[in-house]
Parts: structure tokens; sequence; C-alpha cells
């Protein structure tokens, strides 16, 4: 019984580590990011692919309002896995950098630069008592210098760069997926196929244009651009990844 008190002690304390070693609220962190709908991220030669799974908890909810990819400046794209809401606080700082950084510098801000901008704010609150860490975990995407970047953040502050990744649910069989099928030299086109690819190998095989959003930055133009319905449809198709609708298919999954 001792024990277990101990480890309800280390539980409830942020601040606080374990004899182990460790900070058990960003491990429960770490596991609230597990629930949330996968997020995909894609580094290519010509540019970055963000794709996300936006699976709905009832098909009376309006799809437009679930948003897990975001606009963090014109050259940088975020998709988030995780709390809706702790995600929405972080992509909101994310843009306050981009405008400090633009209106102090006179230039947009580094795509390393934000992430760790973003990760130093996370990392506060695992050493702030009275507060509890971001539930949450984040894909940036971006241009820096004529280069694609990609990096994820950790509800423990730490930034990671990836070539390719996965956050959210099924995100082991997703990083298999793309370890066995990633190739370096591939185009943008490429790395939208290899996301859809990869988020249908945990959905049975098929997608609706509806329930994924996909969102590129290309290193000719530099400019974030989510894919409409139709551009997502022509993709799926050519893929032969297109789901075939179900009227009586209702979609219970958590966001």
């Amino acid at each position: 019984m001792q024990g277990q008190s101990q480890q309800q002690a280390y539980d409830r304390g942020i601040t606080i580590f374990s004899p182990d070693g460790r900070l058990y609220q960003v491990e429960y962190a770490r596991e609230a990011v597990k629930r949330g709908t996968a997020s995909i991220g894609v580094r290519t030669a010509d540019g970055v692919v963000l794709a996300v799974d936006k699976r709905i908890r009832s098909p009376l909810m309006e799809r437009s309002s679930v948003e897990k990819i975001h606009k963090a400046d014109d050259h940088i794209g975020i998709a988030s896995a995780g709390h809706v809401a702790d995600a929405r606080q972080l992509i909101d700082f994310a843009r306050r950098q981009a405008q400090v950084n633009q209106l102090r510098y006179g230039e947009p801000i580094g795509v390393e630069t934000l992430t760790k901008a973003v990760t130093d704010h996370i990392q506060q609150y695992t050493q702030v008592g009275g507060a509890r860490p971001f539930g949450v975990a984040l894909i940036i995407g971006g241009i820096a210098n004529g280069e694609p970047r990609l990096y994820e953040t950790d509800p423990s502050g730490t930034p990671y760069e990836w070539k390719a990744l996965a956050v959210g649910a099924d995100r082991g069989d997703i990083r298999e997926y793309l370890e066995d099928n990633y190739d370096e030299e591939m185009d943008l086109d490429g790395g939208v196929g290899l996301a859809l690819e990869a988020l249908a190998s945990v959905n049975d095989g098929e997608l609706s244009p509806e329930g994924i959003g996909i969102a590129t930055i290309s290193v000719d133009d530099e400019q974030f651009s989510e894919m409409s319905d139709a551009e997502k449809e022509s993709h799926l198709d050519e893929l032969d990844l297109l789901a075939v609708e179900d009227e009586d298919d209702d979609e219970t999954d958590e966001e």
C-alpha cells in the first residue's frame, strides 16, 4: 500500500521526478496523444506533405469544424494529434512567434527556429507547478533557405527532425509502413501518395476525401497549400484508395 501511495504522489506532481527518473504526467500526456487520430508528415525533394485522419464522432457534425492542419506562416504548416484545444493554443503561439519574427527582423521565421520556440514553451509546463503538460504532438513542416524541413514536438518539449513520421493513433504501424516505402528522391506527388497509402494501411485500405486532410509546402513557391475535396478525391482514385460510399456507415471514432 505504501508503494501505491508513493506512486500516486509522483503521478500528481508534474515537477517531481520519480525515483527512477520519470515524470509521470509527461508520460500520461504522451498517452493522450495516442488517443487522437493519426497525422503524417513526409519530407520530399520538392517539399513537405502533411496528411491527417479527420474521422469524426457523429455524421451530424460539420466536417469543416474538425481542424487538424493549420497554416502557421506562408511557408510553414502544422498538423496535430491529441487534445484539439491544446493544439490550438500551441498553434496560436507559433503564429505569434512567426509574426514577431517578421516584424522584428523583416524576414520569415525559420522552421527550426519556430519549432524550438514552441518546444521551449511546451517545456516550461513540465517545470512549473499548478499546470499540466500539453496533451498534443505537432508535426511542423516548411521550407527554409530553399530546403524542406520536417519536425515533431513532444509533450516533454523535445524537438525531433524527421524525413517522415506519424503521430497519434496507429503511430507504430504507420511508421513501419513509412520506413518500408520511403524514398528520399520522391517528388511532391510521390510524397502525397505515400502519406495516403500509409493512412489507408490502417483504415482497411480505403479513404474518403471528406475524412482526410492534405496540405503541401512546395520548394518552388514556398507557399502553404491545402487540398480541396476534389483534389483529394483525384489522388485517392488514382491510387485506388477511394472508399465505396455506404449510407448506413456511421463514423464513431474519436478526434
